[in-house]
């Protein structure tokens, strides 16, 4: 019996793998750099942030079963090299002004490493807080989440004093030592642990142990219909908050006057919100659970999505966005819990692997149709009143995945009336 390593450096070594990975979401940092030196189009350049996002979702999707056959250790280490190798490779691309090998490192090799690290530490974090699903999951992706805001100005620093290539030289190599570090603690606790507190707790009958519908692999998973309702919130979540996220600055200029450098500001500020909403969001559904969690988000920016167009005022229009970006991160952050709740932790890694193809497929879907709309009707509003309706939608799916969960527990509760008996 080996001593039990402390959860708490486990949740650690979750958020070290997820501040390196989600340094992506900075990648807007190097667009005017790439456009000066090298005269690169935007849209060109935009595109290697969108393989990236790609390949997170697919390599999620095909990688899943080796997290699960190989575990957290070695599928971190796997990341590691990927976004290690991806990110360093950049600057050979920068190096060579080749677009194409920017593509291949910053985009293939960097984006299957944002993948396969992002579903790593998760599945194993749920295991460690029988207790507390929600927060756990909260703690590692809320780390994805503010990512951006720790990274940004260390770019930005990095790019004025020692130029591109070296800038992405250094990341790559410190984001591979964080990553290897942080993968090495990882480990899922033994079969049937919990935390003392909370087994003495479970002992004298003051709590009782979650139980979750299922314990099914990834491969039966995908064939009920629970998979699906889950994949379709997420997909409507991400796309409606992604769309708004890519146009924010100019939807603030427009709809309240703001100045480009306020807006600018602006979104900096609401990529807090979007961090504090994983951690928060995750946290309450621990209290009022998945279902209930889900179907606020829905209710909330059902409500949210339509009034933007019609506010005037920038205090409430930035409270408004402020409350979407909860809503968006907490998605992401209360998903893997839900995910466990919905078919438990045999195979979550790889179930949630699959559930992120709604990422990939949302990540094109919303800008695109956003910009779309703005190009075609010369503002956002109808753009706006769509993804109401998807909303709409999604609130429903949020109750009818209800029906499956009391038909489940209706089901457990007969099996162990009959166990009794």
């Amino acid at each position: 019996m080996g001593k039990t390593k402390n959860r708490w450096l486990i949740a650690a070594s979750a958020v070290g793998i997820h501040l390196s990975i989600g340094s992506v979401y900075a990648w807007s940092v190097f667009t005017k750099p790439l456009q000066g030196e090298f005269g690169w189009d935007l849209t060109d350049i935009s595109l290697t942030f969108s393989i990236a996002i790609l390949f997170l979702g697919l390599s999620a999707a095909f990688l899943g079963h080796f997290v699960e056959k190989y575990g957290p250790r070695k599928a971190g280490i796997l990341a590691a090299i990927f976004f290690g190798v991806g990110i360093t490779g950049s600057g050979l691309a920068i190096t060579l002004e080749s677009l194409p090998l920017l593509y291949l490192f910053y985009g293939v090799l960097g984006g299957i490493g944002l993948g396969v690290g992002y579903i790593t530490p998760v599945s194993t974090l749920v295991k460690w807080f029988p207790d507390r699903r929600g927060l756990a999951t909260g703690l590692a992706i809320m780390g994805f989440g503010f990512a951006a805001l720790i990274s940004s100005p260390i770019m930005q620093a990095l790019i004025e004093n020692v130029g591109l290539a070296n800038t992405f030289y250094i990341l790559g190599i410190s984001y591979f030592i964080i990553m290897i570090a942080s993968s090495l603690y990882l480990e899922p606790p033994q079969e049937g642990w919990m935390p003392a507190g909370f087994k003495e707790k479970v002992s004298n009958g003051t709590k009782k142990i979650a139980q979750d519908l299922s314990q099914l692999t990834a491969n039966e998973a995908v064939k009920t219909r629970r998979f699906y309702y889950l994949w379709i919130m997420l997909f409507i979540n991400v796309t409606c908050g992604i769309a708004i996220i890519s146009a924010a600055s100019p939807l603030a200029q427009e709809s309240v006057g703001l100045t480009p450098v306020a807006a600018a500001a602006l979104v900096g500020v609401l990529g807090a919100f979007n961090g504090l909403g994983r951690i928060g969001w995750a946290s309450v559904s621990d209290f009022i659970g998945r279902p209930n969690t889900y179907t606020v988000f829905f209710a909330v920016q059902l409500i949210a999505f339509p009034l933007l167009p019609f506010v005037s005022d920038p205090l409430l229009f930035q409270i408004l966005l402020a409350v979407i970006y909860t809503c968006y991160g907490g998605g992401f952050a209360a998903i893997p819990a839900f995910i466990g709740d919905m078919f438990g932790t045999k195979q979550l890694g790889a179930i949630h692997g699959y559930i992120l193809t709604a990422w990939a497929a949302a990540g094109l879907a919303g800008p695109l149709f956003a910009s779309w709309i703005r190009e075609t009707t010369g503002s956002y509003s109808q753009s706006l009143t769509v993804f109401t309706l998807l909303f709409a939608v999604a609130f429903a799916v949020s109750l009818l995945i209800r029906s499956d969960i009391k038909r489940l527990r209706n089901k457990q509760n007969q099996a162990g009336v009959d166990l009794a008996s």
